[in-house]
């Protein structure tokens, strides 16, 4: 696989995770957050489970459990940290603070706890796409910080970060296909009691089955198994850095799709963010240096 793919794999992973709240605009106003999140991962973690089951992919006895439990709960904190965050302190603040801080997280959990200290790609693109990330968003009318919301984004933050690092370490042990299936599916479990507590009626309505199976099959399973794809090759710092791709798609299509204007100050936003993306992808960067 050629240097630059994988980075690319990550990217359209990102763009795809962007698409998410367009396609959301396409349900009902009472469908809960929380809800669409634990179908999407049932979707796209049993589906794929399933698949993998019937080709003997996937090994029970010799699984590493515990390095996927760890990812599942991962994931499966981040979808209620995130919406939850988003519902306290808005949209703008909730998606900023929570994508914006994961490059940052990762980056130090990397240097401090695994040593790798990152390079200065990784530092020049993540300065770059976290000041355009908070430039896209803002928006003097809408700002409302809520110290509890920011408070939830930056754990979903960190948690993201997490996720990004076990599942690096997940995929020295097992492929990424697998590790996508059986990590979603223990998430969707885990998520499962949502479906109950939250009226969940909406999901079989004939009009919102498309919008439910994009959500599951796209901007989740096909989405993660290139992330995890790339993720074999690319740092996981990097990598985070390179889901800031997702805010930027969202910010695309909510002008283009939803309607949506942005001010000149999200649109200078917009190129920061695109700025460090291309650095970081085009960078031809070396993997992060031992620390010795």
């Amino acid at each position: 696989m050629k240097t630059v793919i994988p980075y690319f794999l990550v990217l359209l992973a990102a763009v795809l995770w962007g698409t998410t709240g367009t396609a959301q605009t396409y349900l009902p106003q009472n469908a809960q957050p929380l809800t669409i999140g634990a179908s999407r991962l049932a979707i796209g973690g049993f589906s794929l489970l399933i698949i993998m089951i019937l080709m003997k992919k996937i090994n029970f006895r010799t699984w590493p459990w515990k390095t996927t439990i760890v990812a599942a709960l991962c994931m499966a904190l981040f979808q209620p940290l995130f919406f939850t965050s988003v519902r306290v302190t808005g949209i703008a603040i909730g998606t900023v603070v929570a994508i914006g801080s994961a490059p940052i997280f990762s980056g130090l959990i990397e240097w401090f706890y695994l040593k790798l200290r990152p390079s200065r790609a990784w530092i020049m693109a993540t300065a770059l796409s976290v000041i355009g990330c908070s430039l896209l968003f803002l928006n003097k009318d809408a700002l409302t910080v809520n110290p509890l919301g920011v408070t939830l984004s930056l754990i979903a933050g960190f948690v993201f970060a997490i996720y990004t690092i076990v599942s690096k370490a997940l995929l020295a042990k097992v492929e990424a296909i697998p590790a996508v299936a059986m990590t979603f599916s223990i998430s969707a479990i885990m998520l499962m009691p949502f479906l109950f507590i939250f009226d969940s009626s909406w999901v079989t309505e004939p009009a919102n089955i498309a919008t439910i199976l994009y959500l599951g099959f796209m901007t989740t399973s096909v989405a993660y198994i290139l992330y995890l794809k790339g993720l074999q090759k690319v740092p996981s710092s990097s990598a985070v850095t390179l889901s800031l791709g997702e805010p930027l798609t969202a910010a695309v299509l909510s002008v283009f799709i939803v309607g949506e204007v942005l001010s000149a100050v999200s649109w200078v936003g917009v190129l920061l963010l695109l700025g460090g993306i291309v650095v970081l992808t085009f960078s031809g960067r070396k993997r992060a240096k031992k620390i010795e």
